[in-house]
């Protein structure tokens, strides 16, 4: 049996989705994050050296990388559900959307959180001014402008195509749905009309919701 490692608020949220799609069993071991650095505890560590999450144990197969995790998955449970044939235009486009959602779209999302972190952060009085200045122009110069042209471009591509990989929901919008949340919770992302129709059509399957009875409190749906 399949058991995942699951941090609460993490990208391990959708493994559990993507399992329950796939109608694998599996058992939950959830771990909590550090309330005041919001850090994996050191237990997962235990589990893989990174001590990160996800991670799942497939009888002895350790498994991390969110990406790594579906493509695995999906390989060995999916029997042709979930991914395009191999050699298709579907299967290029789903490759992609697999390694945009981690490669592309998550850096700039994290650092737009480090940054609100920085502001927050207990700092003496006369550091908090010039702080505010680094980080309103990393913000204004780079990782705005930058955020904003992903987001369009996601857009875009969902008023093209009603799922990522094309005309077929596949892993792909499994994958994409944390940079996505994210983006609608953290940095403005949910105005956009056709981002948040794919948000709410998610949200809305059984397979979703079961994840999240599964998981427990997911606070980026906030």
């Amino acid at each position: 049996m399949v058991t995942v490692h699951h941090l609460n608020n993490s990208r391990s949220q959708r493994v559990l989705w993507l399992l329950e799609e796939l109608g694998v069993p599996y058992r939950v071991k959830r771990y909590e994050r550090d309330a005041a650095t919001m850090l994996a505890p050191t237990a997962l560590k235990a589990v893989h050296p990174l001590g990160k999450s996800p991670v799942i144990d497939d009888d002895g197969t350790v498994v991390a990388e969110s990406g790594a995790i579906v493509e695995y998955l999906v390989g060995r449970y999916g029997n042709g559900r979930l991914a395009p044939a191999p050699g298709t235009p579907e299967r290029l486009r789903y490759t992609y959307w697999l390694h945009y959602a981690e490669g592309s779209l998550m850096p700039l999302l994290v650092m737009k959180l480090l940054f609100g972190r920085v502001l927050r952060a207990p700092m003496p009085f006369f550091a908090r001014p010039v702080a505010r200045r680094i980080v309103a122009g990393l913000e204004g110069g780079y990782v705005g402008p930058n955020l904003a042209r992903h987001l369009d471009y996601v857009e875009s591509e969902l008023a093209a195509h009603p799922w990522f990989a094309g005309a077929e929901f596949s892993a792909a919008d499994i994958q994409m749905s944390f940079p996505l949340e994210a983006a609608a919770a953290r940095a403005g992302g949910a105005p956009r009309p056709k981002t948040r129709a794919f948000l709410e059509c998610i949200h809305a399957m059984p397979s979703y919701l079961r994840a999240l009875e599964a998981g427990g409190p997911y606070a980026l749906l906030s």
